[in-house]
């Protein structure tokens, strides 16, 4: 209570240095708002929800695609170095604060390694389709219902949970969408360059987010259409994921032609898979193939990720 009331009393007085220094405020992170709020609630400070009916604070927020993927990479990166550092919520925060809140932090913490998990899903079980090698038990096995269960469970809870905060349905699948491209890109990049700097082959850099777009750019974002234009080895990744499961889904259409619906079965969640990530990857193959504003993706981008997907491939068969 009396460090309250001192840092009170330091706000009244406007002695704006001296309170941030007794806040414990950390710089030198590129997300310093997440390590200073591990440190204060280390020291004891206790987190509020505060929601008033009134905005209590505006921002403007990225409207392209690469600004948005370049600023979760850059939150990725901060949060992938405090668990590496000596500030990692289960070392700083033991016998501090609960597991449970040092696990929430964990969430963020390890955004970075989820590129892992996420890739391995997105081309491996796609690759095996084109195969036909089954990875998942078979719509006539009893194994089938647990995966089915959870698949069906997460994404009926996700939707509730948008629906009953106000979000519309196609704000909804646009989230899924943005999940699976940071996932694959910002989370990536982050994961490589924390690695590279924490064995000395790397120095970060603090990139700064653009926010400010032209009036054409606004109009595509006001219309819902997104925006890719520039050069990026992000949409290197992006497009070459999106032509993969589409070339797999072709070939795996076309065994099922060859051997009839009874192959289906040992294949249905691979093809739902698959599937779900052509139709979730829609807006690449049309700001590749169909589109010829300044927000489609230039085609030496979608040229070097099919070349990408050749060599995928003949490495696969080999």
């Amino acid at each position: 209570m009396e460090e309250i009331k001192l840092l009170k009393t330091l706000k009244d007085l406007h002695c704006l240095p001296l309170f941030i220094w007794l806040m414990g405020l950390k710089y030198g992170c590129p997300v310093e708002d997440v390590i200073t709020g591990l440190a204060i609630q280390c020291r004891g400070w206790k987190s509020a929800h505060f929601r008033p009916k009134r905005d209590a604070f505006l921002g403007l927020a990225p409207t392209t695609l690469s600004q948005v993927l370049v600023q979760h990479k850059r939150w990725a990166e901060g949060d992938f170095q405090i668990f590496l550092s000596k500030y990692c919520p289960f070392l700083y925060g033991f016998r501090r604060i609960k597991l449970g809140l040092q696990m929430g932090y964990c969430i963020y913490c390890l955004w970075a390694v989820n590129c892992i998990p996420t890739l391995i899903y997105a081309v491996i079980p796609s690759i095996c389709l084109l195969h036909e090698i089954s990875l998942f038990p078979s719509v006539f096995s009893f194994w089938f219902i647990p995966f089915a269960f959870v698949i069906a469970l997460a994404y009926v809870v996700s939707l509730w949970e948008s629906l009953y905060f106000g979000e519309t349905l196609k704000a909804w699948w646009n989230e899924q969408r943005m999940w699976l491209y940071k996932r694959t890109t910002s989370y990536l990049f982050a994961f490589v360059d924390t690695i590279l700097k924490l064995i000395g082959m790397n120095d970060l850099a603090f990139a700064i987010t653009p926010k400010v777009a032209d009036e054409e750019s606004s109009k595509r974002y006001e219309n819902g259409i997104m925006e890719f234009g520039s050069t990026s080895p992000m949409f290197v990744i992006l497009s070459a994921v999106a032509m993969l499961n589409l070339f797999c889904l072709v070939g795996g259409i076309k065994q099922v032609i060859i051997y009839g619906v009874g192959s289906l079965g040992s294949f249905f969640l691979q093809f739902l898979l698959c599937g779900s990530l052509v139709v979730i990857n829609f807006p690449i193959f049309e700001a590749s193939f169909f589109r010829n504003d300044k927000g489609c993706i230039p085609i030496n981008t979608t040229l070097l990720s099919v070349a990408l997907i050749i060599v995928a491939y003949f490495i696969s068969i080999l």
